[in-house]
């Protein structure tokens, strides 16, 4: 159960805040503020804050902040997600996952009716996020965290939505209480379209840890399939994939079948109305499988500075392009300055961050293959070599894993909807060690 929520913005000032079980103390943010920063403030790994000298260079973001903290009473379990952090102080035992689960739940559901979460929308809102976090939780429990199902009871913050409340309330008209309620909590009763169709989005990222020498270290792909559903009355669908053999750490939206999926390999549900993430999964993928592009970094040392050499070649991607390619390419951290050219695209050298960043908009077979080719100059006489190559990018139209839909069946329903699949890989963690 979940005593109290702390949303926090970047300064550490609390903009939302709301108690379920009693009131807690707003000193419980100034603890977990004292926590992150000696978290921020620490040295990495096996170092000693003996071996940084009395350097105040800093290895950890806040993304970085792990997701529980300990304080003398309280386990501070947060979330941070667009600069703001989500923040559940707990003194009982309680499962972890239960506590996540319903912050990202909160998040997802209040871009579903704010379109963007960010402090200045939830300061222009407050009366529907509070309204929200009411019928979320009782007592300490969730409740109702269904899209469709809140939407029954509280009503976006739309224009028209707005003025007739105020309309409302100035008359003393009471707002009544949906009568027409589902017997299936995630989907709408009475839902009617002109034209019936579904499209599912397959979104996959992949994660590689790279050596200098193309030698990978390690590479997956967690993907998402997200669908959007437009069909009338109560349809019960049936989807199939292509290899759904490869599928693993599969977690599902409360609609889906378990024990179909488990036995046959189907997903059968009856979808909720409107755009939802279907399915999230993990595939494990071969070396030359999860490199749609290979980066050959090659970064020596001279006397007060280096040079540096960086080609990108394309891979096997179905014919499909590489586009918006960005590379990070951090220099040493004594580097005074860089010069450089490349032969495809354009870079720039932010001299705060030490950061060279490369952006190539597209990128084919049979190209050329992109140089980015320069030296810099370093106050140290050996800098520091021990560089990470950060690389993003998308592939429209194409899935690394091989995972495509394959069939979909509606059962219950006279119709047979229009359906659209869509695919697309891009960049996680990918990571070339130079």
């Amino acid at each position: 159960m979940i005593n109290s929520l702390f949303v926090i913005n970047s300064h550490g000032k609390i903009i939302v805040e709301k108690h379920w079980r009693g009131i807690l103390s707003r000193q419980i943010v100034d603890v977990f503020n004292d926590e992150c920063a000696r978290f921020l403030s620490s040295p990495p790994g096996t170092l000693e804050q003996s071996d940084l000298g009395v350097s105040r260079e800093t290895f950890f973001t806040k993304e970085d902040v792990p997701p529980v903290l300990e304080s003398s009473k309280y386990w501070l379990l947060n979330v941070f997600r667009d600069n703001l952090t989500w923040l559940c102080p707990v003194d009982k035992e309680v499962d972890p996952m239960l506590v996540f689960e319903f912050l990202h739940r909160i998040i997802d559901v209040l871009t579903d009716y704010l379109g963007d979460v960010s402090e200045a929308s939830i300061r222009e809102n407050f009366v529907t996020v509070y309204q929200l976090l009411e019928e979320m939780m009782d007592y300490g429990y969730p409740l109702t965290t269904e899209p469709n199902a809140l939407k029954e009871i509280i009503m976006p913050p739309t224009i028209i939505n707005k003025v007739m409340t105020t309309v409302g309330q100035a008359a003393g008209v009471t707002p009544k209480f949906p009568q027409n309620m589902s017997n299936i909590p995630w989907r709408k009763a009475g839902v009617k379209y002109t034209q019936n169709e579904i499209y599912f989005d397959i979104v996959e990222e992949i994660d590689a840890t790279v050596e200098a020498n193309g030698n990978v270290v390690s590479c997956e792909a967690h993907g998402t399939v997200v669908a959007n559903s437009r069909l009338s009355g109560m349809p019960d669908l049936s989807l199939t994939f292509l290899n759904p053999r490869l599928i693993d750490d599969e977690s599902f939206h409360p609609c889906v079948r378990i024990r179909k999926w488990e036995s046959d390999r189907v997903l059968s549900f009856v979808p909720p109305d409107g755009q939802f993430k279907l399915m999230s999964y993990r595939v494990g993928l071969s070396p030359y499988q999860a490199m749609p592009l290979q980066v050959k970094p090659q970064i020596l040392p001279t006397k007060n500075g280096g040079k540096f050499d960086i080609s990108v070649l394309p891979r096997s991607t179905d014919g499909k392009p590489i586009e918006s390619i960005v590379l990070s390419i951090p220099m040493p951290k004594s580097a005074t300055s860089v010069n450089a050219t490349c032969n495809v695209g354009n870079y720039m050298y932010d001299p705060v961050t030490k950061m060279v960043k490369w952006e190539i908009s597209k990128l084919q077979q049979r190209e050329r293959a992109p140089m980015l080719s320069g030296t810099f100059s370093s106050t140290d006489a050996r800098p520091d070599m021990g560089l990470t190559v950060d690389v993003d990018f998308k592939i429209s139209m194409y899935s690394v894993s091989g995972i495509k839909v394959d069939s979909l069946r509606v059962f219950h329903e006279g119709y047979k909807p229009y359906k659209g699949v869509r695919s697309m890989t891009k960049a996680g963690k990918f990571h070339v060690r130079t």
